[in-house]
């Protein structure tokens, strides 16, 4: 992986979220319509379906899509596997998104997807080679990786709307704000990836510094940062048990140390909390002190066992009961 340039993977498109970032209850009410219908976001009362306005239809059709909940098949979005097994009303593990290990789960799927959807995202969290930059640094920088990529060079007004969409994404707002139904509306704020703007007056300098919070990820479930090392390591590694260090997990671009902004200390301790109640993972050091996550199943169906433990009300995972080589549901 060494010699990617930090967009490949990433379709090249920007600004496709019309400047919305995702809202509580879209991706619900996305997947209940898409159940019953899959045209019924291309349907001319979609509005009146989904209970939004219209320049919020596409907005939700495409964070479906980003997230991985939900599928192209020629015009219309179906919902995949993975959005049944999240959203299901009767057996999905968090149907209402609930708990703050959704959020963190959502964020994975949607930063470390192949390919992935909002490359302004991949770059900042998985390659921003500063986690404190000004908005302005962090366009130039996305151009140039634009470039690099063979991706023509988006508009600087477009580059400036993702980075705007992200922002508002992830970074708490002012809570003196007047628009407070804004503040309350982006539930992705409450997992604290970045620091807040400065408040920007008339006379503040508008350029406000895009901070991430590098450390933010020892809030994420233990079994949320175990799914995503056995998911990096079955795409990266090999999909056969095997085994992958902790300092390539901790430190790939791609990787849940990056994407999920946990450091290695914190990376192993959580790898360590889940290997101790599951049999088929073990964190071993070998004789020259490299550390590495050792896997005795597929790791595709040893991350959705893993995960399970995140969800109490989950029965107990069976994919440890499937044959060898069947895919996770939650692929």
């Amino acid at each position: 992986m060494s010699n990617r340039t930090p967009l490949t993977g990433c379709l090249p498109a920007f600004g496709r979220h019309r400047g919305y970032p995702p809202r509580y209850g879209w991706l619900r009410k996305v997947y209940d319509a898409l159940r019953q219908d899959p045209t019924a976001l291309r349907r001319p009362d979609a509005t009146v379906v989904l209970g939004v306005g219209k320049s919020m239809v596409p907005s939700m059709a495409f964070w479906s899509h980003a997230f991985g909940l939900a599928a192209r098949n020629g015009q219309d979005l179906v919902p995949t596997n993975r959005a049944h097994w999240l959203l299901d009303e009767d057996t999905g593990a968090d149907p209402y998104l609930e708990l703050d290990a959704s959020l963190w789960l959502l964020h994975w799927w949607l930063v470390s997807s192949e390919p992935c959807h909002v490359p302004t995202w991949r770059y900042l969290f998985g390659y921003s080679p500063f986690s404190r930059s000004s908005r302005a640094e962090l366009q130039g920088r996305l151009a140039a990786a634009a470039g690099a990529a063979g991706h023509r060079t988006p508009a600087a007004s477009v580059l400036a709307s993702d980075i705007a969409c992200l922002v508002s994404m992830y970074a708490p707002g002012d809570p003196t704000a007047a628009n407070i139904e804004d503040e309350l509306s982006n539930p992705f704020r409450t997992l604290h990836l970045l620091d807040p703007e400065p408040p920007a007056d008339r006379t503040a300098d508008r350029s406000h510094l895009v901070a991430l919070r590098r450390m933010a990820g020892r809030h994420c479930p233990a079994p949320v940062r175990a799914y995503a090392s056995l998911d990096f390591a079955a795409r990266t590694a090999s999909p056969a048990a095997g085994s992958i260090s902790l300092a390539r997990l901790a430190s790939d671009p791609l990787g849940p140390g990056r994407l999920l902004l946990t450091g290695t200390a914190d990376l192993r301790c959580a790898l360590h909390q889940v290997a101790d109640r599951n049999a088929d993972l073990a964190v071993v050091q070998s004789g020259d002190g490299e550390e590495s996550l050792v896997y005795s199943r597929p790791p595709v169906l040893l991350a959705e066992d893993v995960l399970a433990g995140a969800y109490p009300a989950l029965r107990p995972a069976t994919s440890g009961d499937a044959e060898e080589g069947s895919s996770s549901s939650l692929s």
